[in-house]
């Protein structure tokens, strides 16, 4: 029995599947695992029982929510929201967040996937613009939409101008932030929840309907619950980008949150000034995190999803709006899709502006802030430095997740599915914490080599982009993998061919797209990386500096925060920029590859 097993291992086991299982591991484990444990050792020497000091978590809320003055016929009217410490504020702003990101994502999933009417291909494409990448900068437009300023903002401006009244509204602080990451990463639940709907059987829908469900009893009763898979995984995803979301909360000013907390202690690390009680603040954020990851896998495994006919194809059911349907369509979810695109278009319009000063609309046209992304020397290297990391990340990940999917989708080994965890993992991790981790992890054990952050950090933000992205060209290659008959690789075997030569020739050939998809996805998605960009890549430098190390995300908020002439334009230039690649990688992966775009965490 034993040397049977022995000969499986053996025949199973050759040197090539030896170093496709080992060399992901062995990845994994250095660069992931280790500098995320190693957060518990920099929270060591600080206790936990500090961080419920009111700075932290005060259950008696400093502010006012709303503030209403009035100066003449001008109404001044100021939401902000409360501030209830650090902790709770990242919690209840995640919170609300994902509440309302899910609202409004159910809302237009259901009318796309259950209804038919004029302009539908239209809707769809505008609800997914939000999910174009333009850091800091969508944040800065929104606060120039709906932000405190010294004359109208462009809500007040657009009040005044349909009422006649002189009413100031505008929203900053947490409520400012809110509102933003709202905007920003409803889609992501949107097409969760869309791809869930469009995948339940209508023979289960049918059966409700004969025995007398209708209109939102249906609804409650098998839609929604049949779609929970997808809202649970979009809802967590939401939670877990708007708790380390750090660029609305620097647009906005808010410092009591965990993000900006932990970009903050490299802002002080470039300055020898560091605080301590980040540690115990990073391993809070990792808490909170896996908390919300294990108390929703456990909350989908207490439920029944699974179809009888699944598997089957269907056509989608549709049915045809009536007057009130129209009228609700048009009149309020084309309205909302239309208000959650106005960031992008603003990025653009501010991209070919002259200024947008105290004017509720930006004025000028030029195209000089794109000729100065290639004159101004600083700027031209975060771009420079942005394909260079992203380039030799995507070639690491290739490799990685090539060699992990292959071994899950063909080996049967006990334990191999832990590869797929470790692969996947990275999606449930905030940037944040990576970036924390890696420098207390390479600074400490290996400082002033090219791994520790603070000596050069241009081989350490590699690192991070090739294990936070690979799960989009894993997940790519796998499903290749999946689609292709083993036989083939079988029969390529038995004719004498060597697994290497089988996988050159026979396998890679055949998820050639999947391949090529997956690292065109990853490489969007390097370029626009925000947490670690910033935070590790500002320690090699600022954009004054035309050998800076940093991506070109930390030259955006270089930009928008230095208060150099004309930053913001700038950055808004380098925000269509990374906008006009993942347009098209869209485009050739859609239309040439005939593949679907994994947008986040779809």
């Amino acid at each position: 029995m034993s040397s049977a097993i022995f000969r499986r291992l053996r025949f199973e086991l050759d040197r090539l599947l030896m170093f496709q299982i080992f060399f992901p591991l062995t990845y994994l484990v250095i660069f992931m695992i280790l500098p995320i444990l190693t957060i518990l050792l920099s929270a060591r020497n600080y206790s936990l029982s500090l961080l419920f000091q009111p700075m932290y978590f005060n259950l008696h809320p400093i502010g006012s929510p709303i503030s209403v003055n009035r100066f003449g016929d001008t109404i001044f009217i100021q939401v902000t929201g409360l501030s209830f410490g650090v902790i709770l504020n990242s919690i209840i702003v995640a919170s609300v967040v994902t509440i309302f990101a899910s609202l409004l994502g159910i809302l237009v999933a259901f009318v796309l996937a259950r209804y038919k009417f004029k302009f539908k291909m239209a809707l769809r494409i505008m609800a997914i613009i939000p999910l174009l990448m333009s850091p800091f900068i969508n944040a800065y437009v929104v606060k120039k939409l709906i932000g405190p300023g010294f004359g109208y903002n462009t809500l007040s401006w657009i009040i005044h101008g349909l009422t006649g009244l002189d009413i100031r509204l505008s929203f900053s602080g947490i409520a400012g932030v809110i509102l933003t990451q709202i905007i920003t990463y409803y889609p992501i639940v949107y097409l969760n929840v869309f791809s869930s709907m469009m995948n339940i059987d209508p023979s289960m829908e049918e059966q409700a309907e004969n025995m007398g469900a209708r209109g939102f009893k249906l609804f409650r009763s098998i839609t929604l619950p049949l779609s929970f898979p997808g809202l649970i995984a979009g809802s967590a995803l939401v939670f877990i980008f708007s708790l380390e979301d750090v660029g609305a909360p620097i647009i906005f000013g808010v410092r009591d949150v965990l993000s900006y907390q932990i970009y903050n202690y490299f802002q002080g690390v470039r300055v020898n000034v560091t605080s301590p009680e980040t540690g115990a603040l990073a391993l809070t954020m990792l808490l909170i995190s896996l908390t919300i990851f294990i108390l929703i896998r456990r909350q989908t495994s207490l439920r029944q999803y699974a179809m009888i006919s699944k598997g089957g194809r269907w056509i989608p059911r549709e049915r045809s709006l009536g007057i009130k349907g129209k009228l609700a369509v048009y009149l309020l979810v084309f309205p909302l899709v239309i208000i959650t695109m106005l960031p992008q278009i603003g990025v653009f319009m501010l991209a070919f502006s002259e200024r947008w000063g105290s004017d509720p609309l930006p004025s000028g046209f030029t195209i000089s802030n794109f000729v100065q992304l290639v004159e101004i020397k600083g700027v031209f290297r975060g771009i420079l430095n942005s394909l260079f990391y992203s380039t030799a990340a995507v070639a690491i990940i290739v490799l990685l997740g090539l060699s992990a999917s292959y071994v899950v989708a063909r080996i049967r080994l006990r334990g191999i599915s832990l590869l797929d965890y470790l692969s996947t993992m990275p999606l449930a991790i905030p940037g944040l914490i990576f970036a924390f981790g890696y420098f207390y992890f390479f600074h400490e054990y290996f400082p002033n080599t090219i791994l520790d952050p603070l000596y050069n950090p241009a081989l350490p933000l590699i690192l991070v982009y090739s294990v936070r992205r690979l799960p989009f060209t894993s997940r790519s290659v796998f499903a290749g993998l999946q689609q292709t008959h083993i036989s083939l690789e079988e029969s390529s075997l038995n004719l004498g061919a060597s697994r290497l030569r089988t996988l050159g020739y026979i396998v890679i050939p055949l998820i050639a797209l999947n391949i090529a998809s997956g690292a065109m996805i990853t490489f969007v998605y390097c370029m626009g990386e925000t947490s670690a960009s910033i935070t590790l890549g500002g320690l090699g430098g600022d954009v004054s500096s035309p050998n800076h190390k940093g991506p070109i995300t930390m030259v955006m908020l270089d930009l928008i925060t230095s208060g150099r002439l004309a930053g913001v334009n700038l950055a808004a230039a380098l925000g269509v920029l990374l906008m006009g690649i993942q347009i098209a990688v869209i485009v050739i992966i859609t239309m040439i590859f005939k593949q679907s775009y994994a947008f986040i965490g779809v």
